[in-house]
């Protein structure tokens, strides 16, 4: 019952247009601490190389200053979370259930006097900095690698805009309950998570019995790794793999969740990613708003180039000018300072 409280509250978080800025509600996000999730400093903090890993005895000597720099990202992440949780707190007297967001499901839970495990202040900045850092990049990133995709394809833009423009229409956004009248759209996200998964190994697996898998014995117990990025590019599983071909998923019921074991996104099973749905929500109003209300113009040719890391991103970020289409005023930004 508690997950699906937490579900609820973080399908909440979304119901959203495409000008909101936050995914938690918050009067203001401090400017010391922003999304910085997936920032150069958070991303080169917990990804990089560090020699101490290799040869334990010289942790002390911090070579490459990456305890310091670890120490300060969390403090700005400290600061952040803080400021989220007193915010909910101050407030909740006014917010109905319908209102409740992530944050505000998370402290009702923390004061459940029956709950198995007691949900401390810091079990509940873990969640958030799950939720955030989980999140955010690899949302941005699945966006990024479809646009890097479909703009080297200008008949997959010109497709894509048709149907906008024939569901949508020209004087609105994007907004979440549109996504199953866009099809099109759905191919595009879904073709790019084939070709492009961001977290190419899974989470590590094991196997719960002895079993036999393609001539080879795997013993119970034994960790099993699954590379989506080889299953994505299996020309057994697909016609011309390497390919970036959205119309492969029209017409056709294809799951992202785990039932298809050629497409595997977000793993499956029990260790399936728990953000699948606010990903999904993410990805596809932001993919779809920004073809809907802009065009693009290359400043640079597109990399396709692969860099590996906590997730996966092109070596060199794609850049573009986009230029408005929709009437102006739907680009006016209003922000609540309740």
């Amino acid at each position: 019952m508690e997950i699906g409280k937490v579900r609820r509250g973080l399908g909440r978080s979304l119901k959203t247009n495409f000008t909101t800025p936050s995914l938690v509600r918050c009067k203001k996000v401090p400017i010391v601490s922003p999304m910085g999730y997936n920032s150069p400093a958070y991303l080169s903090a917990v990804t990089s190389p560090k020699l101490h890993v290799r040869i334990p005895w010289l942790g002390f000597l911090d070579l490459g200053g990456y305890v310091k720099r670890m120490k300060a990202l969390y403090k700005r992440l400290d600061d952040f979370h803080n400021y989220v949780i007193d915010d909910h707190i101050a407030r909740r007297k006014g917010v109905t259930d319908e209102e409740k967001d992530f944050v505000d499901v998370l402290l009702q839970l923390a004061e459940d006097p029956n709950l198995e495990v007691k949900l401390t202040r810091d079990c509940i900045k873990g969640l958030l900095q799950d939720l955030l850092g989980g999140g955010t990049d690899t949302s941005a990133a699945t966006v990024e690698w479809a646009l890097c995709e479909i703009l080297r394809q200008p008949r997959i833009i010109n497709k894509a805009k048709e149907e906008l423009n024939t569901v949508i229409g020209r004087n609105r956004w994007v907004e979440e309950n549109d996504s199953p009248q866009l099809p099109y759209i759905e191919a595009i996200i879904m073709e790019s998570m084939r070709l492009h998964p961001i977290v190419t190994p899974l989470t590590p697996h094991y196997a719960i019995d002895d079993c036999k898998v393609a001539g080879f014995d795997i013993s119970k117990g034994t960790m099993v790794l699954i590379n989506t990025w080889s299953i994505g590019r299996d020309p057994k599983s697909w016609d011309s793999p390497e390919e970036f071909l959205p119309e492969r998923f029209l017409g056709k019921e294809t799951d992202m969740l785990g039932s298809n074991f050629a497409l595997l996104p977000f793993g499956s099973g029990r260790r399936r990613c728990p953000g699948y749905n606010l990903g999904l929500k993410m990805v596809r109003t932001t993919l779809a708003n920004l073809l809907h209300g802009f065009e693009f113009e290359l400043a640079e040719d597109v990399c396709l180039e692969e860099m590996y890391g906590l997730n996966k991103h092109p070596v060199k970020p794609l850049a573009v000018v986009m230029e408005p289409t929709l009437p102006p005023h739907l680009y006016r930004c209003y922000v609540s300072e309740e």
